[in-house]
């Protein structure tokens, strides 16, 4: 009988402490959320979390909204400042590779024309051998592909970055959306529920 009414207290201890322990890592887990940093899904969950309950509702303090809402339009404010910066890259690098096309294209003529004039290979005023010639202008060319390819890749990175800021925009103004949507027709099903009471108690009296 002692033996059991021990096993049976060490189970009741373990039990407990497991239930303190979850509950511990519940509250260390709030205290991180707060309103006024980290993510927009952490503060929609800090809003949630400390809402007070009313019935299967939850109800959520006005200035809670408010400030979330500051603080989306906040996130939005830097998506587009973002996205306007990234347009400004591209359309710098775009300009830059219109630049290197007409410099190809120019070098490409160049090498036409002294291919006509194969005994009078001339370049800043040395005369040079047809091999060292072409050597040189092929290296020029191989340099300004090289670069063109590079401003090609950086505008394709840039057009993927540009994309993707304005998948998260997208993305930001829905779930903002559909939260105030959502917010608001709890707001009106609990004030209709309290007018409901209020007109019963009324009637009672």
């Amino acid at each position: 009988m002692n033996s059991a009414l021990k096993i049976g207290l060490i189970i009741i201890l373990a039990l407990n402490f497991q239930f303190i322990e979850a509950q511990a890592k519940e509250e260390k887990k709030e205290d991180k959320l707060s309103l006024n940093s980290g993510t927009i899904d952490n503060q929609f969950e800090y809003v949630i979390q400390r809402s007070n309950r009313y019935q299967e509702f939850k109800v959520v303090k006005q200035t809670w909204l408010y400030a979330l809402k500051a603080h989306t339009l906040d996130s939005l404010k830097a998506l587009h400042k973002e996205l306007s910066d990234t347009q400004a890259i591209v359309d710098g690098q775009a300009s830059n590779i219109e630049t290197l096309q007409t410099n190809l294209a120019n070098t490409q003529t160049t090498l036409e024309e002294t291919e006509e004039e194969k005994n009078n290979m001339m370049l800043f005023g040395v005369q040079m051998g047809k091999t060292n010639y072409n050597i040189l202008m092929w290296s020029i060319i191989a340099a300004l592909l090289s670069l063109l390819l590079f401003f090609i890749y950086k505008f394709k990175n840039s057009n993927a970055l540009t994309r993707e800021a304005k998948l998260k925009l997208d993305e930001v103004e829905t779930e903002f959306e559909e939260h105030r949507r959502t917010a608001l027709e709890r707001e009106q099903k609990v004030r209709r529920q309290l007018q409901d009471e209020l007109n019963k108690n009324k009637a009672k009296s």
